[in-house]
């Protein structure tokens, strides 16, 4: 799709570990989030958005790709993505943008930019293959990474955190970015990437943030731990997480879920700052904003917490696109995912003289920017998640279509839900007789989707290369990844090479009336 109109500046904003149901915009009312549902009312309002996997590197890697994490293989939190894969980083810069992240992406391996032109921080997660699952022992717990319950029992109020110390920073910076955007001689469009870690756990959050919900109450789970899960994952996402390991109680729920909505109203807080800053600096109208989290978090719900579950709570996230001057607000009910995010950036940023760059890889999404426009609402989308760390042996997939949701793995049940009548997934129809045309249709989607089975060899395999790679790695002098962002103390600020008058007159924004001297 072409625009007779000029480029837009491009503002992402992510989250980490947010679902969509702690948000007031997705219906949770004991939530304070009034800058996103703000962003919410003025701008599409995605209301069926999931992530493409529930686990922050495969699903970073779709959103930045396009591609489902089968096909990129960005299997789990170890997962490498070769510098020859492209972006959207990479095509919007062939497109004439200027490129830039702040925060989180958790790229794997010595790429630490996949497109990015400027990169304003390092990261908060490691770059290295030190995070690798093992198939071949899935009974087996890596206690050295794995979750606890720890962020539960010590759900509570910190001072800083070692969260805080990054988000702070990569608020900053984006802030900075957009100074620095204002005032700069550049003619090219920006596309920044904000990217946060709250409200990843731990679950804990400012007395600021903490003191907002005094008198506010905060709900138990809507589905309590049954006595038996309802299904096998359900059951290793326990084991994964320790959850016998400590005797949790309701204190610790609510605890633990209060300062998860603190770390949302700071985030909140975050989205609120930035576009004052668009505003401040007169580019509200001409920039177009994306608010989305890489996934959710199950809060609870049937005892489970964090994410890595194709459960709602973990597997639905927030969508909203808001553009003042092109879009009028409105709602999309058809299923979406992260890895349409690519091709709509791509039809944003498209005008009748600057054409899409034809896509070197497959991509596995479609285009949002119709149905933000109002021209075509897409009946019969299949939004797909796949799942493939650890806590399973076998590939996981989730597929949403319409009111129902499907999930199947070569090791379990499967499972069938209506989400408008069982929002809380209680009722498996997978076994109900009046279910089976469906459950036909479903399996035929899954069955042309992957080979599980040899998909299943080519992750263990993949890992098996990692780990390899990994232990020599780590034997000797270690060459690390992460990313050290790069600084020219003697360009910054004022330095005596420059002419002081001139200098900051540039570095001033809006600019200011010419100086003319009487003597010159």
């Amino acid at each position: 799709m072409e625009s007779d109109k000029h480029q837009p500046n491009i503002l992402i904003i992510m989250a980490d570990q947010l679902t969509a149901k702690a948000l007031g915009c997705y219906g949770n009312a004991e939530v304070i989030s009034p800058n996103i549902d703000r962003l919410s009312e003025t701008g599409i309002h995605f209301e069926n958005a999931y992530t493409s996997s529930p686990l922050c590197t495969p699903a970073r890697y779709a959103f930045m790709t396009g591609q489902n994490v089968s096909r990129c293989k960005g299997y789990d939190n170890a997962s490498y993505m070769p510098s020859t894969m492209p972006t959207f980083a990479h095509y919007l810069r062939l497109m004439g943008y200027h490129t830039c992240l702040s925060g989180k992406m958790h790229f794997v391996g010595p790429d630490q930019l996949h497109g990015f032109e400027k990169r304003l921080t390092t990261d908060v997660y490691p770059a290295e293959f030190g995070w690798v699952p093992d198939w071949t022992r899935p009974e087996e717990r890596i206690d050295l990474w794995y979750h606890n319950m720890s962020s539960v029992t010590q759900a509570g109020v910190a001072a800083i955190t070692n969260q805080f110390a990054y988000d702070d920073l990569v608020g900053a910076s984006a802030v900075r970015e957009i100074y620095d955007h204002a005032r700069s001689d550049d003619p090219r469009p920006l596309c920044l990437v904000a990217s946060f870690i709250h409200p990843h756990d731990p679950y804990a959050t400012r007395q600021k943030y903490w003191s907002m919900y005094d008198n506010r109450e905060i709900s138990l789970p809507r589905v309590s731990r049954p006595d038996s899960q309802p299904d096998p994952h359900n059951t290793r996402h326990e084991s994964m997480i320790d959850i016998d390991a400590v005797s949790i109680t309701e204190e610790d729920v609510i605890n633990a879920r209060r300062a998860y909505y603190g770390n949302v109203s700071y985030i909140d807080e975050w989205v609120g700052r930035l576009q004052g800053v668009l505003q401040e600096c007169g580019l509200e109208q001409d920039t177009l904003m994306v608010f989305t989290s890489d996934h959710g978090d199950m809060l609870g719900e049937f005892g489970l917490w964090y994410k890595m579950s194709l459960r709602e709570w973990s597997a639905r996230i927030p969508l909203i696109i808001s553009h003042p001057d092109r879009l009028s607000p409105g709602t999309v009910g058809s299923p979406v995912s992260h890895v349409d995010v690519l091709p709509t950036l791509l039809d944003i940023a498209s005008t009748r003289e600057i054409r899409q760059p034809e896509p070197i890889d497959p991509v596995d999404g479609l285009s949002l920017w119709p149905q933000c426009l109002g021209e075509q609402e897409v009946d019969g989308k299949t939004a797909v998640s796949e799942y493939l760390a650890e806590g399973t042996s076998a590939p996981m997939l989730m597929l949403r279509e319409g009111q129902y949701k499907y999930i199947c793995c070569d090791t379990d049940p499967e499972l069938l839900f209506d989400i408008q009548s069982d929002p809380d997934e209680l009722k498996n129809l997978a076994e109900d007789p009046s279910s089976q045309d469906l459950m036909k249709r479903f399996r035929s989607v899954a069955a042309n989707h992957w080979n599980s089975k040899t998909l299943k060899q080519e992750i263990i395999k993949d890992q098996n290369r990692r780990r390899m790679v990994h232990a020599a790695l780590v034997k000797g002098k270690r060459t690390d990844w992460d990313y050290t962002p790069d600084q020219n103390a003697s360009e910054e600020y004022t330095r005596a090479h420059m002419d002081l008058t001139q200098h900051d007159i540039r570095s001033r924004f809006p600019r200011p009336k010419p100086f003319k001297p009487h003597s010159k």
